[in-house]
């Protein structure tokens, strides 16, 4: 690996900038853009272990801010094919499964591929805005705790380099 790119990581891992990266990762990755937080977390344990919790915590934070920008998204696309189609309601088929869980449905927004566009659905439905926040915090936080646990525990040593 590059000095560089050492260089680099090793100065976002350190604890004065380290969780603001987290962060801003994990809120960049709760939106529609294709993108992974885990890697980003899991390297500031992996080098501050005591910064478990607060990089959790702050990962969370930053996932769920980005899922409810996307579900704001996902509102906003609707007023506005709404507008489009002169104020006439509009639904699509392949969400109407979703209509069935309604908010706790966003317990799935950590999922690869789906979760992302999952908050967007919410959004588009008018689902409640906080319900929909608070399953999506319990989601990306239970998530965040197992990847990094499972990661932790596969390399206990360090990432081969």
């Amino acid at each position: 690996m590059p000095s560089w790119m050492l260089n680099l990581m090793q100065w976002l891992s350190l604890p004065e900038v380290g969780l603001s990266t987290v962060f801003v990762v994990a809120f960049v990755s709760a939106t529609l853009l294709p993108m992974g937080s885990e890697p980003a977390v899991f390297g500031l344990i992996k080098l501050n272990p005591e910064l478990f919790w607060p990089a959790i915590l702050v990962a969370t934070a930053g996932n769920t801010l980005g899922g409810a920008v996307t579900w704001l998204m996902g509102l906003g696309t609707h007023k506005a094919v709404d507008k489009l189609r002169h104020g006439t309601p509009t639904e699509l088929r392949a969400l109407r499964w979703l209509e069935r869980f309604g908010p706790k449905a966003c317990l799935l927004s950590w999922l690869p591929i789906v979760g992302d566009p999952l908050c967007a659905a919410a959004g588009w439905l008018r689902f409640p805005f906080w319900p929909c926040v608070a399953y999506m915090a319990i989601g990306k936080f239970l998530r965040y705790v197992t990847m990094t646990a499972a990661l932790l525990w596969v390399f206990p040593g360090g990432l081969p380099l």
